[in-house]
């Protein structure tokens, strides 16, 4: 990307003014709701009578076209009719908008030869004018500390460290929204839509360089450029982390994408080499994708692959040592010196002070687990330190010395700000599924990475484990 684009698109992101053409009533002014609090002017473009009170009504001035707004707009969000959108679009570039965002869809992933001529007419016309189009076919842009949305259901506000790009409106939008429920911090979300103006290299390029974001993901169909692609993904993966979100893997899922974006299907295995090559992390699943950013912004950069474990119970010290097995990481004997400091901790019937720690009922204090935890940390042969939280199993134990889960997650906390290696929780199963989401978005809250099963927390951990492993053969930092 150019200077001067890129120039433009750091007004459109950081806009003092903006225009939003086409909204209307029968979609409740959606696009007009998602930027009114933005840290901008806003105005409307529209010549709907039917809508133009509905707009005036929530104290936005109304305006016939680009041209007639009095100030140099920034950023342009565009709900029209397809082939209305070519008429707005030479609106935008004669008046020098920084950017354009299409909503509008109806284009070459529509395979109809009309969608097709008008996509090609907008790809000249941008290339021509050196212009910024994101889209068409998308949600948008999303900027919590300036209040740009792709949404009004997502949250705005200062922080974040998390860039987002994606083909999909529907996962950019979810992402924002699920990723703060998880304790992560987005600071910009990109939806691309059919990026036939700013594709996916462009848009790789852009967070790379953007100093607040230190973790990039994407869900991704295709890309119109590959070898661009995979050139700025190695540079950028070296960097800092890029996460990828493949869709469209299978022959059915290709095709698909083919009528979603308009991206031709590539063979799956092409992926998995670049994404090799390059040092990205590849994922399946927006839940792995979560998961993942977890353990790469909430826990101690780590290579190791040694686990030391609390479980609950025995049955579940079995389930969660497979889990972590699977993903080729050992769960290995302590020291015993290690054995004779826990022995005395783990004293219950049933309990067991093997790796993992089977603590059974002997988890009867925020300090007990402290001493546990600690015990794990401080024996060599661990390297990474996990502790299972049944909440309904820890929270009747805890209550006896006038304790609550609150008290917990400050001492995992403490535990985690003074110990030298990584750190995360598994939160499992409770009989009461609203109990748990409120601890699991608790813990969060305060920074420790937890995950919602074994399998969940090994796949992320090896995952990242694997990231950092690359990053220090390559020699990166």
């Amino acid at each position: 990307m150019d200077k001067e684009r890129k120039a433009n698109l750091d007004r459109a992101l950081n806009p003092k003014v903006i225009a939003v053409v086409g909204d209307k009533k029968i979609t409740d002014y959606m696009w007009l709701k998602s930027v009114k609090d933005a840290k901008a002017k806003v105005y409307s473009v529209q010549i709907d009578e039917n809508d133009i009170p509905g707009i005036e009504e929530m104290g936005i001035d109304n305006r016939k076209s680009i041209s007639d707004i009095p100030e140099q707009v920034d950023y342009a969000i565009i709900a029209v009719p397809r082939p209305v959108l070519p008429f707005i679009l030479a609106d935008c570039i004669k008046n020098n908008v920084g950017a354009a965002a299409a909503f509008t869809s109806g284009f070459a992933e529509t395979g109809e030869a009309e969608g097709i001529e008008l996509q090609e007419k907008i790809i000249t016309m941008t290339s021509e004018a050196n212009f910024n189009l994101v889209g068409p076919n998308c949600m948008c842009m999303y900027h919590a500390k300036v209040g740009i949305r792709n949404t009004a259901d997502q949250w705005i506000g200062e922080g974040g460290n998390i860039g987002f790009m994606s083909n999909s409106g529907t996962h950019a939008t979810n992402f924002v929204i699920r990723a703060r429920s998880n304790g992560l911090y987005p600071a910009k979300s990109i939806s691309m839509g059919n990026s036939i103006s700013i594709d996916q290299g462009d848009w790789l390029e852009y967070l790379g360089e953007d100093p607040d974001i230190e973790v990039i993901g994407m869900y991704i169909e295709g890309t119109r450029d590959g070898r661009k692609f995979f050139e700025t993904l190695r540079e950028v993966a070296q960097k800092k982390p890029v996460v990828i979100w493949k869709g469209g893997q299978t022959k059915e899922g290709a095709r698909a994408a083919a009528s979603h974006t308009g991206h031709l299907a590539s063979d799956m295995a092409l992926w998995d080499a670049m994404i090799r090559q390059t040092g990205a992390i590849r994922v399946d699943t927006q839940d792995e994708l979560m998961d993942t950013m977890k353990a790469l912004l909430m826990m101690k950069p780590f290579t190791g692959e040694n686990m030391g474990i609390i479980a609950q119970t025995g049955g579940q010290s079995v389930l969660v040592s497979d889990a972590f097995g699977s993903e080729e990481l050992k769960v290995p004997a302590l020291t015993e010196k290690t054995h004779e400091r826990l022995r005395p901790i783990v004293t219950v019937v049933g309990g067991s002070y093997k790796n993992p720690l089977d603590v059974s009922g002997s988890l009867t204090s925020v300090e007990r687990a402290t001493e546990m935890l600690n015990g794990l940390h401080d024996d060599p042969n661990t390297d990474i330190i996990v502790m299972e939280s049944s909440i309904g199993f820890i929270q009747r134990r805890l209550e006896k010395q006038g304790q609550g889960l609150d008290t917990l997650i400050e001492g995992l906390k403490a535990f985690q700000e003074s110990s030298t290696k990584p750190f995360g929780v598994i939160a499992t199963w409770n009989q009461n599924e609203g109990e748990l989401a409120d601890f699991r978005k608790k813990v969060s809250d305060a920074g420790i990475a937890v995950f919602p099963t074994f399998q969940a927390g090994a796949g992320a951990i090896r995952k990242v484990r694997d990231y950092y492993q690359k990053k220090e053969s390559l020699g990166t930092k």
